[in-house]
Protein backbone atom coordinates (compact mmCIF):
# COMPACT_ATOMS: atom_id res chain seq x y z
CA UNK A 1 0.00 0.00 0.00
CA UNK A 2 2.81 1.80 0.87
CA UNK A 3 4.76 1.51 -2.15
CA UNK A 4 1.30 2.34 -4.13
CA UNK A 5 0.98 5.71 -2.46
CA UNK A 6 4.11 6.65 -3.30
CA UNK A 7 4.08 6.24 -6.86
CA UNK A 8 0.89 7.63 -6.66
CA UNK A 9 2.51 11.17 -4.91
CA UNK A 10 5.17 10.82 -7.55
CA UNK A 11 2.85 10.83 -9.85
CA UNK A 12 0.97 13.41 -8.93
CA UNK A 13 4.03 15.72 -8.40
CA UNK A 14 5.06 15.07 -11.76
CA UNK A 15 1.66 16.37 -12.60
CA UNK A 16 1.49 19.33 -10.77
CA UNK A 17 5.33 19.97 -12.50
CA UNK A 18 4.26 19.93 -15.61
CA UNK A 19 1.04 22.03 -14.94
CA UNK A 20 3.26 24.76 -13.11
CA UNK A 21 5.62 25.05 -15.64
CA UNK A 22 2.28 25.29 -18.49
CA UNK A 23 1.52 27.88 -16.53
CA UNK A 24 4.61 29.78 -16.73
CA UNK A 25 4.81 29.21 -20.40
CA UNK A 26 1.32 30.48 -21.03
CA UNK A 27 2.15 33.55 -18.76
CA UNK A 28 5.50 34.04 -20.36
CA UNK A 29 3.57 33.62 -24.01
CA UNK A 30 0.71 35.88 -22.97
CA UNK A 31 2.46 38.78 -24.08
CA UNK A 32 4.13 39.14 -27.30
CA UNK A 33 5.82 42.10 -27.20
CA UNK A 34 7.62 42.16 -30.72
CA UNK A 35 10.39 44.53 -29.66
CA UNK A 36 12.51 46.15 -32.17
CA UNK A 37 14.79 48.91 -32.81
CA UNK A 38 13.35 51.92 -34.65
CA UNK A 39 15.19 51.98 -38.20
CA UNK A 40 18.01 54.32 -38.07
CA UNK A 41 18.00 55.08 -34.73
CA UNK A 42 20.87 54.01 -33.47
CA UNK A 43 23.27 56.60 -32.89
CA UNK A 44 26.76 56.96 -30.55
CA UNK A 45 24.25 57.93 -27.53
CA UNK A 46 20.87 57.17 -28.38
CA UNK A 47 18.80 54.35 -29.85
CA UNK A 48 14.60 54.47 -30.00
CA UNK A 49 12.98 51.13 -28.92
CA UNK A 50 9.25 50.15 -30.29
CA UNK A 51 7.11 47.52 -28.83
CA UNK A 52 3.49 46.24 -29.46
CA UNK A 53 1.03 47.21 -27.27
CA UNK A 54 0.01 44.48 -24.90
CA UNK A 55 -4.11 44.04 -24.21
CA UNK A 56 -3.57 41.28 -22.12
CA UNK A 57 -2.46 43.90 -18.94
CA UNK A 58 -4.75 46.80 -17.72
CA UNK A 59 -3.10 49.90 -18.16
CA UNK A 60 0.26 48.32 -18.77
CA UNK A 61 3.58 50.31 -17.28
CA UNK A 62 6.31 49.39 -19.81
CA UNK A 63 9.89 48.89 -17.75
CA UNK A 64 13.46 49.43 -19.97
CA UNK A 65 16.44 48.31 -19.23
CA UNK A 66 19.68 48.08 -20.54
CA UNK A 67 22.08 45.69 -19.91
CA UNK A 68 20.03 45.03 -16.55
CA UNK A 69 19.80 48.30 -15.31
CA UNK A 70 16.77 49.95 -15.25
CA UNK A 71 16.54 53.49 -17.27
CA UNK A 72 13.25 54.36 -17.55
CA UNK A 73 9.49 53.30 -17.79
CA UNK A 74 6.59 54.91 -20.19
CA UNK A 75 2.79 53.62 -20.51
CA UNK A 76 3.65 54.25 -24.70
CA UNK A 77 4.97 51.61 -26.89
CA UNK A 78 7.80 53.68 -27.83
CA UNK A 79 11.13 54.88 -25.97
CA UNK A 80 14.30 56.30 -26.52
CA UNK A 81 17.27 55.94 -24.64
CA UNK A 82 19.89 58.55 -24.16
CA UNK A 83 23.45 59.04 -22.73
CA UNK A 84 24.59 55.41 -24.11
CA UNK A 85 28.93 55.19 -24.47
CA UNK A 86 29.82 55.01 -28.26
CA UNK A 87 30.67 51.69 -29.92
CA UNK A 88 29.16 50.16 -26.87
CA UNK A 89 27.16 46.57 -27.04
CA UNK A 90 23.96 46.93 -25.46
CA UNK A 91 20.45 44.49 -24.15
CA UNK A 92 17.77 46.04 -24.74
CA UNK A 93 14.85 44.54 -21.85
CA UNK A 94 11.65 45.19 -22.05
CA UNK A 95 8.73 44.49 -19.02
CA UNK A 96 5.92 45.03 -17.64
CA UNK A 97 5.30 45.64 -13.85
CA UNK A 98 2.63 44.02 -11.97
CA UNK A 99 0.18 46.66 -10.90
CA UNK A 100 -0.89 43.65 -7.80
CA UNK A 101 3.12 43.59 -6.40
CA UNK A 102 5.10 45.63 -8.54
CA UNK A 103 7.39 42.63 -9.42
CA UNK A 104 8.51 42.86 -13.57
CA UNK A 105 7.83 39.74 -15.66
CA UNK A 106 7.33 38.68 -19.14
CA UNK A 107 10.83 39.90 -20.45
CA UNK A 108 11.60 40.44 -24.24
CA UNK A 109 15.07 41.41 -25.05
CA UNK A 110 17.09 43.08 -28.47
CA UNK A 111 20.97 43.67 -28.82
CA UNK A 112 22.42 46.33 -30.21
CA UNK A 113 25.82 48.25 -30.75
CA UNK A 114 26.21 52.02 -30.46
CA UNK A 115 28.05 53.61 -33.47
CA UNK A 116 31.13 54.59 -32.89
CA UNK A 117 31.85 58.60 -32.57
CA UNK A 118 32.12 60.79 -35.76
CA UNK A 119 34.04 63.69 -37.13
CA UNK A 120 31.39 66.30 -36.55
CA UNK A 121 31.07 69.03 -39.78
CA UNK A 122 30.03 72.69 -39.21
CA UNK A 123 28.82 74.36 -42.13
CA UNK A 124 30.58 77.54 -40.99
CA UNK A 125 33.60 76.04 -41.53
CA UNK A 126 32.64 75.37 -44.90
CA UNK A 127 31.52 79.51 -45.54
CA UNK A 128 27.68 79.11 -44.58
CA UNK A 129 26.44 82.63 -43.07
CA UNK A 130 23.40 82.65 -41.19
CA UNK A 131 22.26 85.51 -42.88
CA UNK A 132 20.25 87.00 -46.10
CA UNK A 133 23.64 84.47 -48.19
CA UNK A 134 22.39 81.65 -50.11
CA UNK A 135 24.23 78.62 -48.82
CA UNK A 136 23.69 75.90 -50.86
CA UNK A 137 27.13 75.19 -52.08
CA UNK A 138 28.76 75.94 -48.66
CA UNK A 139 26.27 73.29 -47.60
CA UNK A 140 26.43 70.56 -49.64
CA UNK A 141 30.23 70.44 -49.57
CA UNK A 142 29.98 69.74 -45.99
CA UNK A 143 27.69 67.18 -47.22
CA UNK A 144 29.63 65.53 -49.67
CA UNK A 145 33.19 65.96 -47.29
CA UNK A 146 31.45 63.91 -44.52
CA UNK A 147 32.72 60.41 -44.06
CA UNK A 148 30.96 57.66 -42.77
CA UNK A 149 29.33 57.74 -39.55
CA UNK A 150 30.10 61.93 -39.55
CA UNK A 151 27.18 64.28 -38.53
CA UNK A 152 26.92 67.87 -40.69
CA UNK A 153 25.51 70.29 -38.01
CA UNK A 154 23.86 73.16 -38.39
CA UNK A 155 24.30 75.72 -35.54
CA UNK A 156 22.42 78.80 -34.23
CA UNK A 157 21.04 80.83 -36.85
CA UNK A 158 18.99 80.86 -40.17
CA UNK A 159 20.73 79.39 -43.28
CA UNK A 160 19.24 79.75 -46.30
CA UNK A 161 19.59 76.96 -49.21
CA UNK A 162 18.59 75.87 -52.17
CA UNK A 163 17.98 72.03 -52.95
CA UNK A 164 20.89 69.97 -50.98
CA UNK A 165 21.18 65.71 -51.63
CA UNK A 166 22.18 63.69 -48.67
CA UNK A 167 24.25 60.65 -48.52
CA UNK A 168 24.16 57.01 -46.87
CA UNK A 169 25.67 56.81 -43.42
CA UNK A 170 25.69 60.37 -41.96
CA UNK A 171 23.64 62.43 -39.78
CA UNK A 172 22.07 65.95 -40.33
CA UNK A 173 21.77 67.68 -36.88
CA UNK A 174 19.95 71.11 -36.47
CA UNK A 175 20.78 72.51 -33.61
CA UNK A 176 17.77 74.25 -31.42
CA UNK A 177 17.78 77.78 -32.54
CA UNK A 178 19.00 76.66 -35.95
CA UNK A 179 16.63 76.86 -38.99
CA UNK A 180 17.48 75.25 -42.39
CA UNK A 181 15.16 77.73 -44.64
CA UNK A 182 14.66 76.90 -48.05
CA UNK A 183 15.06 79.89 -50.76
CA UNK A 184 11.93 81.26 -52.13
CA UNK A 185 13.46 80.87 -56.08
CA UNK A 186 13.08 78.35 -58.11
CA UNK A 187 15.90 78.03 -59.86
CA UNK A 188 17.79 77.18 -56.79
CA UNK A 189 16.12 73.32 -56.79
CA UNK A 190 17.50 72.38 -60.35
CA UNK A 191 18.15 70.27 -61.93
CA UNK A 192 14.90 68.92 -62.03
CA UNK A 193 15.20 64.91 -60.69
CA UNK A 194 12.94 61.93 -61.45
CA UNK A 195 10.38 62.19 -58.84
CA UNK A 196 6.74 60.44 -58.02
CA UNK A 197 3.90 62.62 -57.65
CA UNK A 198 -0.18 62.04 -57.09
CA UNK A 199 0.77 58.84 -58.43
CA UNK A 200 2.97 58.87 -61.57
CA UNK A 201 6.46 58.64 -62.09
CA UNK A 202 7.64 62.30 -63.66
CA UNK A 203 10.30 64.90 -63.40
CA UNK A 204 9.88 67.70 -61.18
CA UNK A 205 11.93 70.29 -59.32
CA UNK A 206 14.31 68.92 -56.16
CA UNK A 207 13.35 68.97 -52.68
CA UNK A 208 15.22 71.48 -50.55
CA UNK A 209 16.40 68.13 -48.56
CA UNK A 210 16.96 64.85 -51.32
CA UNK A 211 18.06 61.43 -50.97
CA UNK A 212 18.29 58.93 -53.07
CA UNK A 213 17.06 58.36 -56.78
CA UNK A 214 14.06 56.94 -57.78
CA UNK A 215 14.30 53.48 -59.55
CA UNK A 216 11.85 50.10 -59.57
CA UNK A 217 14.05 47.67 -59.26
CA UNK A 218 13.82 47.09 -55.85
CA UNK A 219 16.94 48.44 -54.88
CA UNK A 220 18.15 51.48 -52.09
CA UNK A 221 20.83 53.48 -52.80
CA UNK A 222 21.02 55.63 -49.66
CA UNK A 223 21.15 53.96 -46.53
CA UNK A 224 21.34 54.50 -43.12
CA UNK A 225 21.13 58.36 -42.82
CA UNK A 226 19.70 60.45 -39.66
CA UNK A 227 17.94 63.87 -39.81
CA UNK A 228 17.47 65.45 -36.96
CA UNK A 229 18.53 67.80 -33.49
CA UNK A 230 15.98 70.02 -31.80
CA UNK A 231 16.06 72.83 -34.67
CA UNK A 232 13.71 73.50 -37.69
CA UNK A 233 13.29 72.49 -41.15
CA UNK A 234 11.11 75.82 -43.08
CA UNK A 235 11.15 75.55 -47.10
CA UNK A 236 10.06 78.29 -49.59
CA UNK A 237 6.35 78.16 -48.77
CA UNK A 238 3.27 79.22 -50.58
CA UNK A 239 5.59 81.51 -52.51
CA UNK A 240 8.22 79.12 -53.75
CA UNK A 241 4.91 76.64 -54.45
CA UNK A 242 3.70 78.83 -56.74
CA UNK A 243 6.46 79.68 -58.11
CA UNK A 244 7.07 76.16 -59.29
CA UNK A 245 3.82 75.76 -60.67
CA UNK A 246 3.54 79.41 -62.74
CA UNK A 247 6.97 77.95 -64.39
CA UNK A 248 6.20 74.21 -64.74
CA UNK A 249 2.75 73.44 -63.59
CA UNK A 250 1.63 72.21 -60.58
CA UNK A 251 2.92 68.81 -60.47
CA UNK A 252 6.49 70.29 -60.84
CA UNK A 253 7.00 71.02 -56.77
CA UNK A 254 9.30 69.90 -55.39
CA UNK A 255 8.67 68.27 -51.60
CA UNK A 256 10.32 69.71 -48.34
CA UNK A 257 12.05 66.55 -47.43
CA UNK A 258 12.08 63.71 -50.81
CA UNK A 259 13.34 60.47 -50.12
CA UNK A 260 13.97 57.80 -52.72
CA UNK A 261 14.71 54.32 -53.16
CA UNK A 262 16.37 54.88 -49.46
CA UNK A 263 16.46 52.12 -46.32
CA UNK A 264 17.28 52.70 -42.89
CA UNK A 265 16.03 56.41 -42.26
CA UNK A 266 15.24 57.95 -39.24
CA UNK A 267 13.79 61.88 -39.20
CA UNK A 268 13.40 62.89 -35.23
CA UNK A 269 13.11 66.27 -32.78
CA UNK A 270 11.81 68.88 -35.60
CA UNK A 271 9.60 71.61 -36.24
CA UNK A 272 8.71 71.08 -39.83
CA UNK A 273 7.31 73.40 -41.96
CA UNK A 274 6.65 75.62 -44.71
CA UNK A 275 7.01 73.35 -48.25
CA UNK A 276 6.12 74.41 -51.46
CA UNK A 277 3.35 71.12 -51.53
CA UNK A 278 4.21 67.67 -49.61
CA UNK A 279 6.04 68.13 -46.59
CA UNK A 280 7.71 64.85 -45.82
CA UNK A 281 7.44 61.95 -48.79
CA UNK A 282 8.93 58.68 -49.16
CA UNK A 283 9.00 56.45 -52.20
CA UNK A 284 10.41 52.48 -52.66
CA UNK A 285 11.39 52.99 -49.81
CA UNK A 286 11.86 50.92 -46.49
CA UNK A 287 12.35 51.22 -42.59
CA UNK A 288 11.64 54.87 -42.39
CA UNK A 289 11.02 56.66 -38.94
CA UNK A 290 9.52 59.74 -38.10
CA UNK A 291 9.44 60.68 -33.76
CA UNK A 292 8.92 63.72 -32.35
CA UNK A 293 8.20 65.88 -35.81
CA UNK A 294 6.12 68.69 -35.29
CA UNK A 295 4.61 69.53 -38.78
CA UNK A 296 2.90 72.56 -39.69
CA UNK A 297 1.90 73.34 -42.87
CA UNK A 298 -1.96 75.07 -42.63
CA UNK A 299 -1.86 77.90 -45.58
CA UNK A 300 -0.13 75.41 -48.17
CA UNK A 301 -2.25 74.11 -51.30
CA UNK A 302 -1.27 70.15 -51.06
CA UNK A 303 0.57 70.71 -48.02
CA UNK A 304 0.47 66.54 -47.01
CA UNK A 305 2.37 66.30 -43.77
CA UNK A 306 4.44 62.82 -44.43
CA UNK A 307 3.41 60.90 -47.30
CA UNK A 308 4.88 57.12 -47.59
CA UNK A 309 4.41 55.75 -50.81
CA UNK A 310 5.23 52.30 -52.25
CA UNK A 311 7.04 52.38 -49.33
CA UNK A 312 7.89 48.68 -46.32
CA UNK A 313 8.15 49.26 -42.76
CA UNK A 314 6.99 53.09 -41.97
CA UNK A 315 7.00 53.91 -38.05
CA UNK A 316 5.56 57.02 -37.40
CA UNK A 317 4.93 57.76 -33.85
CA UNK A 318 5.06 60.73 -31.27
CA UNK A 319 4.46 63.31 -33.82
CA UNK A 320 1.83 66.61 -33.89
CA UNK A 321 0.27 67.90 -36.92
CA UNK A 322 -0.99 70.86 -38.19
CA UNK A 323 -1.82 70.90 -42.04
CA UNK A 324 -3.57 72.35 -45.15
CA UNK A 325 -4.37 69.01 -46.18
CA UNK A 326 -3.74 64.99 -45.19
CA UNK A 327 -1.78 65.27 -41.66
CA UNK A 328 -0.88 61.88 -43.08
CA UNK A 329 -1.52 59.58 -46.69
CA UNK A 330 -0.32 56.16 -47.33
CA UNK A 331 0.13 55.69 -51.20
CA UNK A 332 1.32 53.40 -53.64
CA UNK A 333 0.37 54.56 -57.29
CA UNK A 334 -2.47 55.81 -59.72
CA UNK A 335 -4.23 53.88 -62.15
CA UNK A 336 -2.64 51.49 -64.53
CA UNK A 337 1.21 52.52 -63.39
CA UNK A 338 0.58 52.16 -60.23
CA UNK A 339 -1.01 49.01 -60.42
CA UNK A 340 1.49 47.24 -63.05
CA UNK A 341 4.98 49.00 -60.98
CA UNK A 342 2.68 46.88 -58.15
CA UNK A 343 5.22 48.36 -55.15
CA UNK A 344 2.83 48.29 -52.30
CA UNK A 345 2.89 50.14 -49.26
CA UNK A 346 3.31 47.49 -46.44
CA UNK A 347 3.30 47.52 -42.42
CA UNK A 348 2.71 51.20 -41.94
CA UNK A 349 2.58 51.83 -37.84
CA UNK A 350 1.29 55.35 -36.44
CA UNK A 351 0.84 55.52 -32.47
CA UNK A 352 0.70 58.57 -29.97
CA UNK A 353 0.40 60.95 -32.89
CA UNK A 354 -2.01 64.41 -32.19
CA UNK A 355 -3.64 65.17 -35.34
CA UNK A 356 -4.83 68.43 -34.70
CA UNK A 357 -5.85 69.86 -38.22
CA UNK A 358 -6.15 68.89 -41.71
CA UNK A 359 -7.75 66.62 -43.89
CA UNK A 360 -7.29 63.13 -42.55
CA UNK A 361 -5.19 60.12 -41.73
CA UNK A 362 -5.73 58.80 -44.94
CA UNK A 363 -4.89 55.71 -46.86
CA UNK A 364 -5.21 56.85 -50.59
CA UNK A 365 -6.66 57.99 -53.00
CA UNK A 366 -3.69 56.73 -54.99
CA UNK A 367 -3.58 53.23 -53.69
CA UNK A 368 -3.15 51.20 -57.16
CA UNK A 369 -0.07 49.23 -56.07
CA UNK A 370 -1.87 47.96 -53.24
CA UNK A 371 -1.92 49.33 -48.72
CA UNK A 372 -1.86 46.50 -46.73
CA UNK A 373 -0.89 46.25 -42.93
CA UNK A 374 -1.71 49.38 -41.47
CA UNK A 375 -2.01 50.08 -37.51
CA UNK A 376 -3.37 53.48 -36.10
CA UNK A 377 -3.29 53.32 -32.24
CA UNK A 378 -3.33 55.77 -29.28
CA UNK A 379 -3.56 58.71 -31.63
CA UNK A 380 -5.69 61.69 -30.93
CA UNK A 381 -7.89 63.78 -33.77
CA UNK A 382 -8.97 67.41 -33.77
CA UNK A 383 -10.59 69.25 -36.63
CA UNK A 384 -10.00 66.61 -39.47
CA UNK A 385 -12.07 67.18 -42.39
CA UNK A 386 -12.88 63.57 -42.96
CA UNK A 387 -11.03 62.20 -40.19
CA UNK A 388 -9.58 58.51 -40.37
CA UNK A 389 -10.62 58.04 -44.10
CA UNK A 390 -9.88 55.00 -46.54
CA UNK A 391 -10.15 56.27 -50.13
CA UNK A 392 -9.89 55.32 -53.81
CA UNK A 393 -11.51 55.82 -57.25
CA UNK A 394 -13.25 52.63 -58.82
CA UNK A 395 -10.48 53.35 -61.46
CA UNK A 396 -7.45 52.91 -59.21
CA UNK A 397 -6.81 48.75 -59.36
CA UNK A 398 -4.87 47.29 -56.57
CA UNK A 399 -6.40 46.92 -53.40
CA UNK A 400 -6.48 48.18 -49.34
CA UNK A 401 -6.52 45.50 -46.37
CA UNK A 402 -5.40 44.60 -42.92
CA UNK A 403 -6.29 47.51 -41.77
CA UNK A 404 -6.44 48.31 -38.04
CA UNK A 405 -7.43 51.62 -35.63
CA UNK A 406 -7.25 51.44 -32.15
CA UNK A 407 -7.68 53.49 -29.02
CA UNK A 408 -8.46 56.92 -30.69
CA UNK A 409 -9.85 59.93 -30.37
CA UNK A 410 -11.55 61.03 -33.58
CA UNK A 411 -14.14 63.00 -35.23
CA UNK A 412 -15.37 61.27 -37.79
CA UNK A 413 -14.28 57.45 -40.01
CA UNK A 414 -14.68 57.54 -43.48
CA UNK A 415 -13.99 54.99 -46.84
CA UNK A 416 -14.90 57.19 -49.90
CA UNK A 417 -15.51 55.05 -52.99
CA UNK A 418 -15.10 58.13 -54.76
CA UNK A 419 -13.07 61.32 -54.61
CA UNK A 420 -13.19 64.79 -57.07
CA UNK A 421 -9.85 65.29 -57.24
CA UNK A 422 -6.63 63.86 -58.72
CA UNK A 423 -8.86 61.70 -61.21
CA UNK A 424 -7.78 61.90 -64.63
CA UNK A 425 -5.47 59.53 -67.05
CA UNK A 426 -6.97 56.00 -68.01
CA UNK A 427 -8.05 53.23 -65.37
CA UNK A 428 -6.36 50.29 -64.05
CA UNK A 429 -7.61 46.86 -65.41
CA UNK A 430 -9.74 46.13 -62.56
CA UNK A 431 -11.50 47.82 -59.46
CA UNK A 432 -10.02 48.33 -55.63
CA UNK A 433 -10.65 45.50 -53.08
CA UNK A 434 -11.75 47.21 -49.56
CA UNK A 435 -11.07 44.08 -47.15
CA UNK A 436 -10.46 43.17 -43.70
CA UNK A 437 -10.55 46.72 -41.46
CA UNK A 438 -10.49 47.11 -37.14
CA UNK A 439 -11.61 49.68 -35.50
CA UNK A 440 -12.00 49.11 -31.71
CA UNK A 441 -12.27 51.03 -28.33
CA UNK A 442 -12.72 54.35 -30.84
CA UNK A 443 -13.95 57.90 -29.07
CA UNK A 444 -16.10 59.48 -31.38
CA UNK A 445 -18.41 61.33 -29.36
CA UNK A 446 -17.74 64.55 -30.30
CA UNK A 447 -18.55 63.86 -33.58
CA UNK A 448 -20.52 66.59 -35.49
CA UNK A 449 -24.01 65.51 -35.59
CA UNK A 450 -24.32 67.30 -39.51
CA UNK A 451 -22.71 64.25 -41.15
CA UNK A 452 -22.43 60.12 -40.49
CA UNK A 453 -19.90 59.87 -37.42
CA UNK A 454 -19.22 56.48 -39.58
CA UNK A 455 -19.40 56.50 -43.01
CA UNK A 456 -18.67 53.65 -45.28
CA UNK A 457 -18.59 52.78 -48.74
CA UNK A 458 -17.24 50.12 -51.08
CA UNK A 459 -17.32 49.73 -55.16
CA UNK A 460 -21.40 49.13 -56.45
CA UNK A 461 -19.76 45.75 -58.84
CA UNK A 462 -20.90 42.93 -56.69
CA UNK A 463 -17.21 41.21 -56.78
CA UNK A 464 -16.02 44.75 -54.72
CA UNK A 465 -18.38 45.26 -52.11
CA UNK A 466 -16.26 46.39 -49.09
CA UNK A 467 -16.05 43.58 -46.67
CA UNK A 468 -14.86 41.77 -43.89
CA UNK A 469 -15.09 45.38 -41.26
CA UNK A 470 -16.05 45.75 -37.24
CA UNK A 471 -16.62 48.15 -35.36
CA UNK A 472 -16.18 46.97 -31.55
CA UNK A 473 -16.58 49.20 -28.60
CA UNK A 474 -17.13 52.61 -30.15
CA UNK A 475 -18.83 55.69 -28.16
CA UNK A 476 -20.44 58.25 -30.58
CA UNK A 477 -22.51 61.06 -30.09
CA UNK A 478 -26.21 61.21 -28.77
CA UNK A 479 -28.33 60.95 -32.37
CA UNK A 480 -25.12 60.24 -34.25
CA UNK A 481 -25.23 58.49 -37.64
CA UNK A 482 -24.04 55.48 -39.28
CA UNK A 483 -23.99 54.88 -43.35
CA UNK A 484 -22.88 52.05 -44.75
CA UNK A 485 -23.17 51.25 -49.20
CA UNK A 486 -22.21 48.61 -51.06
CA UNK A 487 -20.73 46.46 -48.41
CA UNK A 488 -21.00 42.63 -46.70
CA UNK A 489 -20.12 41.28 -43.40
CA UNK A 490 -20.30 44.04 -41.78
CA UNK A 491 -20.09 43.97 -37.90
CA UNK A 492 -21.25 46.71 -34.91
CA UNK A 493 -20.47 45.37 -31.48
CA UNK A 494 -21.28 48.18 -28.48
CA UNK A 495 -21.63 51.07 -30.40
CA UNK A 496 -23.71 53.71 -28.50
CA UNK A 497 -23.66 56.95 -26.93
CA UNK A 498 -22.52 57.54 -23.35
CA UNK A 499 -25.97 57.09 -22.59
CA UNK A 500 -26.31 53.78 -24.26
CA UNK A 501 -28.57 54.68 -27.11
CA UNK A 502 -27.11 53.15 -30.64
CA UNK A 503 -26.97 55.36 -33.50
CA UNK A 504 -28.95 55.74 -36.25
CA UNK A 505 -28.23 53.16 -39.06
CA UNK A 506 -29.09 54.08 -42.94
CA UNK A 507 -28.13 51.00 -44.90
CA UNK A 508 -27.54 50.82 -48.78
CA UNK A 509 -26.88 47.49 -50.66
CA UNK A 510 -25.54 45.62 -47.74
CA UNK A 511 -25.97 42.24 -46.58
CA UNK A 512 -24.78 40.48 -43.25
CA UNK A 513 -24.38 43.55 -41.48
CA UNK A 514 -24.82 43.01 -37.58
CA UNK A 515 -25.61 45.56 -35.11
Amino acid sequence: MAKFNTVRIVHLFILLTIAFCSIQLSAATAYKFNLLIAPGTVSENEVTLLWDKQYAAVNPAYVISLNDKVVGNTTKTNYTASNLTPNTWYTAKISIQSVKDKKLNTLSTVRFKTRAKGKIYNVLDYGAKADSTLNTKAIQSAIDACTPGGTVYIPKGTFISGALHLKSNMTLYIEEGGVLKGSTKVDDYLPMILNRFEGWEMKTYASLLNAGTLNRNGTYNVKNLRINGKGTISGGGKKLGDAMTKASGIRSRGRLICLMNSENVSLSNLSITEPPCWTIHYIYSNNITCNNLKITTVNIRNGDGIDPDSSTNSYIFNCTFDTGDDCIAIKSGKNPEGFFVAKPTRNVRITDCDFKRGHGISIGSEMSGGVSDVLVQDCKAGKLLYGMQIKGTKDRGGYVRNVTVADCQLLQITIFSAVNYNNDGEAAPQIPTFENFVFKNIDLSLAPLEKPAIDINGFKDPAHLLRNVSFTNIVVAENAKVKVNDAQKINFTNVKSAAGNRPVYVLNNTSEVVY
